[in-house]
């Protein structure tokens, strides 16, 4: 399932994982540890998931693996601050050129067996089929692990879109391998979407999949009991959808019109100037601009922000109201941005996100 390189890195050279080691009370322990991997396309709720298995009181101790795609690293600053221990991967997509590493992280948590679940994080843009085949072709992880579920996150809004979409011949669709390989849907957003718009997505993605339970919920706030320790996956079935599922040779080809522009600046921001261009940035190439996200540093605050946005829509928030944390005294304001789409115009978005900074600074809060 993987062409080469540069079909799998997506022309992207920094690509950031996290493993955190959720640190509970210690329960019951498996004959073999059962894995979770979570899908979903770019902005479905994937990281906010993430976030409400790390805050529950759920009795568990759970390995995180994170696969993020991007130029430059955001999610670290999104999911909530837990003790964890960080393993460093080559570039690449999760589903292709990194699996080795995969591999070996895994091999590696498996040595320190202070664990009692693995959950798997993909990027918004990897088949799940490929790392699942992980835990069936490689004999030590086979022996220690057991594939419990793919989790796969829709975002209501915005799914028909990315099903409906036409790729190149020979490319595969993401949004459609991630429905139809799933256990388990998280039907996220419903809050965006009236009744009938719900009923055309959820008989959309029955006729992808008729087997996994659609779970409806906002914010990805749903009962972990239905998602984790469930027993779900099941390889009979697997094969007979994909006979070809555990034949590591297959090619696997991700969309090369899809690329990332990452922007890494320090300096504070004119909060006015910075509403008003990424308004019309997602009101202009929304429809092409799948996701886009970024931490950053507003002029006169000590509050770190978090952007977030998917096409059209837009949130912002900040560690003044609890999302993240505030910059530490004397740490670089520095500000990250990702944005994922098609027919990015790089210099372009750096000119005007330039324009953005401040030249002349105020005095920030804290140092009043």
């Amino acid at each position: 399932r993987h062409g080469g390189s540069n079909s799998c890195t997506m022309r992207l050279h920094v690509v950031s994982r996290r493993v955190t080691i959720v640190h509970e009370r210690v329960g019951m322990v498996a004959s073999k540890v059962p894995v979770s991997i979570l899908t979903g396309f770019l902005g479905s709720g994937k990281t906010t998931l993430v976030n409400h298995i790390l805050t529950q009181k759920h009795g568990r101790k759970i390995a995180v693996i994170e696969n993020e795609f991007g130029e430059v690293g955001i999610d670290d600053g999104l999911v909530m601050e837990t003790k964890e221990e960080i393993f460093e991967m080559n570039n690449g997509c999760i589903c292709c050129t990194v699996r080795g590493d995969l591999i070996r992280i895994i091999h590696k948590l498996l040595e320190k067996a202070t664990f009692e679940a693995i959950l798997i994080e993909t990027t918004g843009l990897a088949d799940p089929a490929p790392v699942a085949q992980t835990f069936f072709v490689d004999d030590f992880i086979k022996s220690k692990c057991e594939l419990d579920a793919i989790i796969t996150v829709v975002d209501s809004k915005h799914i028909i879109q990315h099903l409906d979409e036409e790729k190149p011949e020979g490319v595969e669709n993401e949004s459609v391998e991630q429905v139809a390989f799933a256990d388990k849907i998280l039907l996220n957003k419903i809050d965006l979407v009236d009744e009938e718009e719900k009923k055309q997505v959820i008989e959309r993605i029955t006729s992808i999949n008729q087997v996994a339970e659609i779970i409806e919920t906002t914010q990805s706030n749903v009962d972990l009991d239905r998602v984790l320790n469930v027993k779900a996956f099941d390889l009979k079935r697997v094969l007979e959808t994909d006979d070809g599922f555990l034949d590591i040779d297959q090619e696997h080809m991700h969309d090369q019109s899809v690329t990332s522009v990452g922007i890494e600046v320090e300096g504070e921001l004119d909060e006015r100037k910075l509403n008003m261009w990424l308004s019309t940035l997602l009101q202009e190439k929304g429809p092409e601009l799948f996701r886009s996200k970024g931490l950053l540093a507003i002029e006169g605050s000590p509050h770190r922000y978090v952007f977030q946005g998917v096409h059209m829509l837009m949130s912002m928030a900040s560690s003044g109201e609890g999302v993240g944390k505030d910059w530490a005294e004397g740490e670089p304001r520095v500000n990250k941005l990702v944005f994922i789409g098609k027919n990015l115009d790089r210099k372009e978005l750096e000119r005007n996100f330039a324009a953005c900074i401040v030249k002349t600074k105020k005095p920030r809060k804290d140092e009043c």
